[in-house]
């Protein structure tokens, strides 16, 4: 039993860690979303009950703790991994939630969102990953509107590695607190990790507090990419959604 645990431990990690930088599944033609499944053993996950993202509708009211985030590590490091831009964290930020503490290990990017909110698809979404000493994932998800400029991506745009597998130290270190909303009211939900190898039993959190970007910067982006990098709502089936 112990070595079951350790191996989805493993493999959890090596997905939130890496971003997924195998180049057997993708967004486009015959490596789709709707495919992965069917892609790999490995990725039999993605066909689960429990997937994310999700359409954010029929909440349920509830009494939600305080999200008590604690960041103060800086970053790492900088790779386009041909799915998206990660960066890399040292460790020391943490997130407690349900009397435990994660740690942050990465955040990157979607575009357009892959969580929708009654659904309405934003422009961007950002992805923050956690993982707890038992392997156990937390994802908090913020949400970008085209709008102002955004100082704190702003450091990260700076640093946009234009060629795949292209991994930049951060010399002008990035904080991660910086990213968060003032308000942090929230959505929760039980999902999965939204790429290959889909793990399903992700402690959902999608903030409510939409930020802004500029035009410059969304485009900066999806031109990077050159394509669409979100996977699309998954069925709720019985989960709830609380609020």
């Amino acid at each position: 039993m112990k070595k079951i645990l350790f191996s989805l431990y493993t493999c959890s990690l090596a997905a939130i860690t890496y971003g997924g930088e195998a180049n057997d599944w993708g967004y486009e033609a015959n490596n789709a979303p709707e495919k992965w499944a069917s892609l790999s053993e490995k990725y039999h996950a993605c066909s689960g009950l429990n997937q994310s993202p999700i359409d954010i509708k029929n909440t349920t009211s509830a009494k939600l703790e305080p999200l008590k985030f604690n960041y103060t590590a800086k970053t790492q490091s900088i790779i386009n991994n041909g799915h998206t831009v990660q960066v890399n964290f040292n460790d020391g930020n943490n997130l407690t939630l349900d009397g435990k503490e994660f740690v942050l290990k990465q955040f990157h990017l979607h575009s357009p969102s892959e969580n929708k909110i009654n659904g309405i698809s934003y422009p961007m979404e950002m992805h923050l990953v956690h993982a707890n000493a038992q392997g156990e994932l937390a994802v908090v998800a913020i949400m970008y509107k085209k709008g102002e400029n955004n100082k704190s991506l702003e450091q990260v745009w700076k640093n946009l590695p234009k060629q795949v597998g292209q991994d930049i130290t951060l010399n002008e270190q990035v904080v991660a607190a910086n990213f968060l909303p003032k308000k942090l009211d929230y959505y929760r939900f039980n999902g999965s990790l939204t790429t290959p190898p889909c793990t399903e039993g992700v402690r959902w959190i999608v903030l409510k507090n939409i930020q802004s970007a500029s035009e410059a910067q969304l485009n900066a982006f999806t031109q990077l990419l050159s394509h669409p990098n979100n996977r699309p709502v998954q069925p709720v089936n019985a989960r709830m959604i609380l609020e």
